[in-house]
């Protein structure tokens, strides 16, 4: 395999596993933590 492949596939591998980090911490149950500063802020 050629070197700039691996290099592309280790950078969207890691592309890949951030977005879905987010993704989980946005929505799945880490985000009942989550504060909405629209909300404290209400006038």
């Amino acid at each position: 395999m050629e070197p700039a492949a691996v290099v592309g596939i280790t950078f969207a591998s890691i592309l890949i596993g951030i977005t879905g980090f987010a993704i989980y911490t946005s929505f799945g149950p880490p985000s009942a933590a989550l504060d909405d500063p629209f909300d404290d802020h209400e006038d």
